[in-house]
């Protein structure tokens, strides 16, 4: 058997292969209340469908002002726990892990959809104070977010807590903890964009306390056999910015601190950011979190192949292999992969008939 296709435990969690399904947005609360509808229920239940071991829920607002568009999921009240449990049932019936990703958006919330050119909103158009560590816009097309004052900070990091507790509510059995492409708790870690100069900003350890309380109430929040994940941007890709080697010294801490697997990510939090991409770009900061932090990482970006996914594994420069936009085109891209890898057939029994070779007609 391949590795990609070999079970992983966490804790108390095993799951049934590496290919995970990376969280990615889709802005579709219709009822702009943080809560799920029919098309998270399709997105999510086909993707489980199509083979993935585990699949995340896209960035799940911890507060409402936290949200990148109105249209974004929450779990802040309790009124939303109940519109997420048909999708994770979904999940769970086709036999993947159901997990979430819980997040704040910081400088980067309150603008429209990207399809509609994700623009700042207006408070006509619905839009909402932006918070962040400092006040310092993200571009020049951005607003100027109000500095979170020391009891605000904790406000959120008591929200991430909550949220965890809703998710757990509702059947999730994985969470991952959204501090990477600029967000909230990016923010803090970036010396770029957080210029404070109490208890959260100046050294590396002031700028991680806030994502290291956040797991750290976060994991005192959650069943003690429920495996915690943490998404980092690895560098921000401009000088004298987040980098590599401060985000080892974050992992190590976030280990510490209860956090079982990083998923490892770049960039996002400058608009000055330089940055190639290429098939596997983001790999070796899994590998070097990997082997210097010692703690299990996920690797995401530009992976598209089987054996591509496999050589990862097989180098140990990851435990898992997270895939995006890859799994948008083709959500049964993993059957596939088990196939070319394996030999093995992994469609559901109502989809069997596609294994019939057909003949052409005459």
């Amino acid at each position: 058997m391949s590795l990609l296709f070999s079970t992983f435990t966490l804790r108390g969690e095993t799951i049934p292969n590496r290919v995970f399904v990376s969280p990615m947005c889709q802005y579709s609360s219709e009822t702009q209340d943080g809560k799920c509808g029919p098309w998270h229920v399709v997105h999510c239940g086909t993707r489980a469908v199509g083979g993935a071991g585990l699949v995340m829920m896209e960035a799940t607002a911890v507060q409402a002002q936290g949200r990148i568009t109105p249209w974004d999921l929450g779990l802040w009240s309790d009124n939303q726990i109940e519109s997420f449990l048909p999708v994770v049932e979904a999940i769970t019936q086709a036999g993947a892990v159901p997990a979430i990703q819980l997040a704040h958006a910081g400088r980067k919330a309150s603008r429209h959809r990207p399809w509609l050119g994700g623009g700042l909103l207006s408070s006509a158009e619905g839009g909402w104070e932006i918070v962040a560590p400092s006040p310092l816009r993200f571009d020049e097309k951005s607003g100027m977010p109000a500095p979170l004052t020391t009891d605000e900070i904790q406000e959120v990091v008591a929200g991430f807590a909550s949220a965890a507790r809703r998710a757990v509510a509702a059947g999730m059995k994985v969470i991952e903890l959204h501090m990477a492409h600029g967000y909230l708790g990016c923010e803090f870690l970036s010396p770029l964009s957080n210029t404070r100069e109490d208890e959260y900003g100046g050294s590396l350890e002031n700028r991680a306390r806030f994502a290291l309380q956040a797991a750290q109430t976060v994991r005192q929040a959650i069943p003690d056999g429920m495996p915690l994940f943490v998404r980092v941007s690895a560098t921000e890709y401009v000088e004298g910015g987040w980098d590599v080697d401060e985000c080892v010294q974050l992992c190590r801490w976030l280990k510490e601190s209860g956090v079982d697997l990083i998923d490892c990510s770049s960039g996002g939090n400058s608009a000055h950011q330089r940055l190639k991409a290429y098939p596997g770009y983001q790999v070796g900061f899994a590998a070097r979190i990997r082997h210097e932090a010692n703690i299990p990482t996920g690797a995401v970006g530009l992976i598209t192949a089987a054996r591509q996914a496999e050589q990862i594994l097989s180098d140990e420069d990851a435990d898992v292999v997270l895939l995006g936009r890859e799994l948008l085109r083709n959500p049964y891209w993993p059957i596939h992969a088990r196939e070319e890898l394996d030999g093995a057939s992994g469609w559901p029994p109502q989809y069997a008939r596609v294994r019939e070779i057909r003949q052409p007609s005459r």
